[in-house]
């Protein structure tokens, strides 16, 4: 049987991955711990392909020289290369991108690619990167049953800067519209929620719906005075 490498730390990829491989053919190994992507574990196993859906580091030059890697980028490349993707899309006013699997090289995001293939923007960033899951995990199997040949990336080349935790502060002016879309974008787990900070205590926005001219959302409110928190301010 064929190997294949897949390669992710979230939780929403994880339990769709474990699903997903026990449907395909071949035979399927799951790295969830950065550690555990090393040279000598490429070497061993020798897959067809390494595919990346989420992974939150580097991976090494011995790595990309050693397989066939593949990552999925949630944009039309070349628009939107780099950081914080479908946050950046939706403050940009999208509801809707191509999620492109591209073949890793020394160049972030700048591979050639795969195939493409549109997905959503509706919803929490959470739902969003669960149905993301989904999609990418068709991706895979079409990509390892059909085996296409890459091809370059053209157009003019967008890029995004990676969004730091200070900017997940809720704007202070704009429409209800913008002000929901930028409490889902951040919805999501792991990710740092839009906030208001009032004096030592910080409020978290969540869950927010918009109809008409109302938007509700839930609030956690955390004290943040003597807080080691990093997203603290």
């Amino acid at each position: 049987m064929t190997p294949y490498i897949i390669a992710t730390i979230k939780p929403w990829n994880i339990s769709v991955m474990e699903e997903k491989i026990q449907t395909l053919p071949g035979e399927w190994h799951l790295i969830t711990e950065k550690d555990q992507l090393t040279v000598e574990l490429i070497n061993t196993i020798n897959p067809r392909y390494v595919f990346f859906p989420h992974w939150s580091w580097i991976v090494p030059q011995g790595i990309l020289e050693t397989a066939d890697c593949v990552c999925f980028h949630m944009t039309d490349v070349p628009f939107g290369r780099g950081g914080s993707p479908l946050q950046n899309l939706i403050a940009r006013g999208h509801r809707e991108t191509m999620i492109s699997a591209l073949q890793m090289t020394d160049v972030l995001d700048a591979g050639p690619v795969y195939m493409k293939t549109c997905l959503d923007l509706d919803g929490s960033a959470q739902e969003i990167f669960e149905r993301a899951a989904v999609t990418i995990s068709d991706m895979m199997g079409r990509i390892a049953a059909e085996e296409p040949s890459p091809v370059a990336q053209s157009g003019t080349v967008v890029e995004f800067a990676r969004r730091r935790p200070e900017q997940s502060l809720l704007p202070e002016t704009g429409s209800l519209r913008q002000l929901y879309d930028h409490i889902r974008m951040l919805d999501a787990d792991t990710y740092p929620r839009g906030f208001i900070q009032h004096g030592d205590f910080r409020m978290e926005f969540s869950s927010s719906q918009l109809s008409g001219d109302t938007l509700n959302a839930q609030i956690t409110i955390r004290n943040t005075s003597n807080s080691d928190d990093p997203n603290a301010t």
